[in-house]
């Protein structure tokens, strides 16, 4: 296996490593009981009136549609039940659907429902086997919900209390707020050069204005007519005044205990601790880093094409820990008493972490093999029926990538050559599954 990124991951395996990366952390004593992921938001208690009034109508709405839509999934289940158990039969006979086409075999349909052969194979419900699951277009997606062995209210955060959470087998959309997503690019691209560009002040005014309009909900359009230390001040704002801060209050401490450590000491528990976050907050805070990382690039002055000074912004990776390592770490929510109160050493603490975060990002966000290897290994003794699916998604994700690096290339590869590269990839995918058995005495 080869490093990927955090974000490539299914939710079923970021959950799993969340789980592993806090047991490594509480077995360095670094952090103790943890509760992060919450299962869901306020829906009625401490709301406004008219929110309550919202999410009733929503979750009406969401009762229809699974009213709708659950006998689909239902056939679908049925269907997929048949077939596991067509399976099971024709391995007793000693042939095997994994080896032999499906088509060899003269059965009937595996369900009385799907009897239209006019469609394609990747479009007719309940008739594919596990290899074709990659293979699925978008609107094939109740069949993998039904896969999951998960409806789609089961999926929602507000189901009943005591059911265990279904999680997803691909990975999950980046779940990044859209004010800090469109902050970000408006000042990458009016921004950058910039002079003293999150220290210069802004109008509170206009300021205020577009915390309004967000606040409404409505499309705010970020263009050149916006000041870019208005939008800065706007996306400060929103960091510091987030009531569950970006970085959990719950690792407070340990985040600022790895800035007395040597650096690669310190990359390896910083790295553990990023694991530990909820995707939503995984995910912003990757896209603020990488956002953060982009201006301290401009932080010099540079030459142009035709050698005209470009101004820097000033705005050093040291700067920007300064500026924004308040806001993504506190200790204590806003307004509340000694809110604004830290030590001396307290706030050199969070500036180095800050910094180290800002430089290192790439390779934080990143998994390591062996830590891969270590997801596996958990999932294949609590969910031992997902491992095949995962298996065959990263060798066809790697199989795809090596494509591309040919296409790029341009490099004529002869068929032989071919086949060497593909058994290889294959050697690593089922060395992964031996490696799997070898570890829980199969």
């Amino acid at each position: 296996m080869q490093p990927v990124s955090l974000h490539s991951l299914s939710e079923l395996e970021r959950a799993s490593l969340q789980e592993l990366a806090l047991y490594q952390l509480q077995e360095k004593l670094l952090v103790g009981d943890l509760s992060l992921a919450k299962d869901y938001s306020p829906q009625t208690f401490g709301i406004p009136l008219f929110q309550v009034i919202a999410n009733d109508r929503a979750y009406k709405q969401l009762q229809e549609t699974v009213k709708s839509s659950r006998r689909l999934c239902l056939e679908v289940e049925a269907t997929v039940t048949n077939f596991r158990a067509q399976m099971q039969k024709r391995s007793q006979m000693g042939r095997s659907c994994w080896l032999v086409p499906c088509e060899m075999f003269p059965e009937e349909p595996l369900s009385p429902a799907f009897l239209d052969h006019s469609s394609s194979w990747s479009q007719r419900r309940g008739a594919m086997s596990v290899d074709s699951i990659t293979d699925l277009s978008d609107n094939s997606s109740k069949l993998l919900e039904a896969l999951q062995l998960s409806h789609p209210h089961e999926l929602h955060p507000r189901r009943s209390l005591g059911k265990k959470k279904m999680l997803s087998l691909n990975p999950i959309t980046w779940q990044v707020p859209r004010i800090v997503d469109r902050c970000c690019k408006h000042i990458e691209t009016y921004g950058l050069q910039t002079v003293g560009i999150f220290r210069v002040g802004s109008s509170k005014k206009r300021v205020q204005q577009l915390r309004e309009e967000f606040d409404q909900g409505l499309d705010v359009f970020l263009d050149e007519h916006q000041s870019v230390h208005d939008v800065a001040a706007l996306l400060k704002e929103f960091l510091r005044d987030m009531s569950d801060s970006l970085i959990p209050r719950e690792l407070y401490a340990a985040f600022l205990s790895t800035a007395s450590m040597e650096v690669p000491a310190q990359l390896v528990v910083l790295q553990l601790l990023l694991f530990v976050l909820p995707p939503c907050h995984s995910d912003t805070l990757h896209r603020l880093l990488r956002f953060l990382s982009k201006v301290a690039q401009h932080a010099k002055s540079s030459r142009g094409p035709n050698g005209q000074e470009i101004p820097g912004n000033k705005m050093t990776v040291s700067n920007l820990a300064t500026v924004f390592g308040p806001n993504i770490l506190q200790k204590e929510k806003p307004g509340e008493k000694d809110a604004g109160a830290k030590n001396f050493e307290d706030s050199t603490a969070i500036i180095l972490v800050v910094q180290r975060l800002i430089e290192h990002y790439q390779t934080l966000f990143m998994v390591s093999p062996e830590m891969q290897h270590d997801i596996l290994r958990r999932l294949f003794q609590t969910d031992p029926d997902v491992i095949d699916y995962l298996l065959r998604r990263k060798f066809n994700t790697v199989l795809s990538i090596e494509s591309e690096n040919l296409t790029e290339e341009h490099v004529p590869t002869p068929l032989s050559g071919q086949a060497l590269e593909t058994n290889s990839v294959s050697s690593e995918f089922y060395s992964s599954i031996s490696f799997l058995n070898l570890d829980v005495d199969i």
